[in-house]
């Protein structure tokens, strides 16, 4: 049944899952309706290393183009726990700087990686240490750092990303909701983590997965329960961002791609749940 109560959420995308290039990156978001990027790399090269004429071109399109960015898609945090705090706090410092460039108040981050043979309650203590030194900089910076759920690092599943939240206990460091990441790790996203992390959920990742393959799917498509989650959300007065982050060409290490075409299918599949929902993007 289509709820009748209508709320308004930003729309934003990954732009790299478009095109290197983020004039086309831009056009692309536009067309579907999008106001918002999320920032993870431009030109092929990754926020955290663009350059001052890099960050002030990419500054000026965006300007020119009547584009905002929603957070910026740094890869803080998935490299292996036992690189040294400061290492991850450097390149914190230069997501910073390019939110602060580009005018945006959310970075988001992950929980650091540990090797296979590695107990994974033998590191809590040194991702601890690595998170509260990344939330001093956030809020020295006045950002907010949103934690990603995702496979292979501390904070895959629900309680271990409580534990973070909870443990560091930082105005600046918040929950970005990825269900399908959830998924690939044999969580039912609904039904395990939503009134865990609810409280502290600030941003909305939409891609979907399913568990017999763990492939990613257009939203509403797999097992990620992402109409459950959408609604929730509207009856708990969740007025953020929903970020496209598809992943249905192809993932990798630091990120995923999806092309214009594929991107296009997963944005129509989430305004599908959304009416469904009675949520309207913009």
């Amino acid at each position: 049944m289509v709820s009748t109560t209508q709320v308004t959420w930003q729309l934003s995308g990954f732009g790299d899952e478009i095109d290197d290039d983020p004039a086309v990156q831009i056009a692309v978001l536009q067309a579907l309706g999008a106001n918002h990027i999320e920032v993870r790399s431009a030109w092929g090269t990754n926020i955290v290393d663009l350059n001052d004429d890099q960050l002030q071109a990419l500054a000026t399109l965006l300007n020119e183009k009547g584009m905002q960015v929603s957070a910026i898609a740094s890869p803080i945090g998935k490299v292996d726990v036992s690189l040294p705090v400061e290492h991850e706090v450097e390149r914190l410092r230069r997501a910073v700087n390019a939110a602060k460039v580009l005018g945006a108040k959310y970075i988001r981050i992950f929980s650091f990686y540990y090797g296979e043979s590695v107990p994974v309650e033998s590191i809590r203590d040194a991702v601890m240490e690595r998170m509260r030194a990344l939330a001093d900089v956030a809020e020295e910076a006045g950002v907010i750092l949103l934690h990603e759920n995702e496979k292979d690092i501390f904070g895959d599943v629900p309680d271990r990303v409580l534990d973070i939240i909870e443990t560091v206990n930082s105005p600046a460091l918040k929950v970005a909701w990825d269900a399908a990441n959830f998924v690939q790790v044999g969580v039912k996203p609904f039904d395990e983590g939503y009134a865990k992390l609810r409280p502290h959920l600030e941003y909305l990742q939409v891609k979907d997965a399913l568990f017999a393959n763990a492939h990613v799917v257009p939203a509403g498509e797999g097992d990620g329960d992402v109409l459950r989650t959408v609604e929730a959300l509207k009856a708990d007065g969740y007025q953020g961002f929903a970020s496209l982050e598809p992943h249905l060409a192809g993932a990798h290490g630091l990120g995923g791609f999806s092309g214009p075409t594929a991107f296009g299918i997963a944005a129509r599949a989430f305004a599908k749940v959304t009416a469904e929902a009675g949520v309207q993007t913009a």
